[in-house]
């Protein structure tokens, strides 16, 4: 099963992509992993990201595309995939439906992860991280304390503030409002409630892309 997986920063895509991945018996496919992955491995194409990942742009479409292409020629996605990160717009994913026919592939869902912006700004605005061991900690956005592990202060990253947060949301709706469209008409979205446990969010689902495929 080939499935894409939407869903505002916060929204949960990060945890329930793998799971999904596991359960239908493909791979996880992050743009953001593949694309720090080619830059540990020195790939030819991470010098092409590189200047751009560095000052906190977005990579241009071109080579996240080229990276995505060879990415899905592999074995290991032939058997099924979640796509978390990628599209982001409608032009996005006519190049995603090209690529995919290259190699004759097709979507079979896109899974719309849906959570209230409040309850996003709630959840990242609560993030605090250590920088000495990486971890992170839920807090009230305005607490901080240190960490249990090693003793270091926590800090709060500056896109995990509350005014940062309400902007990315803002910039995801106004990217994604489209994209919804665009699949809604090919017969493709399912829309599922993210609020709940991680077992609750996981069973959802499933059972869309169960329906989904009656």
């Amino acid at each position: 099963m080939y499935v894409v997986l939407l869903g505002a920063p916060g929204a949960g895509k990060g945890t329930q992509a793998p799971i999904l991945a596991r359960a239908i018996g493909g791979v996880h496919l992050s743009t953001g992993d593949m694309l720090r992955q080619a830059v540990r491995e020195q790939a030819p194409i991470a010098e092409k990201a590189r200047s751009y990942m560095e000052q906190g742009l977005l990579v241009p479409d071109e080579i996240v595309l080229e990276l995505l292409r060879t990415r899905l020629s592999r074995a290991d996605s032939a058997d099924g995939f979640v796509l978390d990160g990628f599209p982001r717009n409608p032009a996005q994913a006519d190049a995603l439906e090209a690529n995919l026919k290259e190699i004759g592939q097709k979507l079979d869902a896109v899974v719309s992860l849906e959570v209230p912006d409040d309850l996003i700004v709630q959840r990242l605005s609560s993030r605090w991280s250590c920088a000495t061991c990486g971890r992170t900690f839920n807090r009230p956005h305005d607490a901080g304390g240190t960490c249990p592990y090693d003793g270091m202060t926590l800090f709060q990253r500056s896109d995990d503030r509350p005014e940062v947060i309400r902007k990315r949301l803002n910039v995801f709706h106004a990217q994604t409002a489209p994209l919804i469209a665009y699949y809604e008409k090919r017969g493709l979205l399912v829309h599922v409630d993210g609020v709940g446990t991680l077992d609750e969010v996981e069973e959802r689902i499933a059972k869309a892309l169960e329906a989904a495929k009656a």
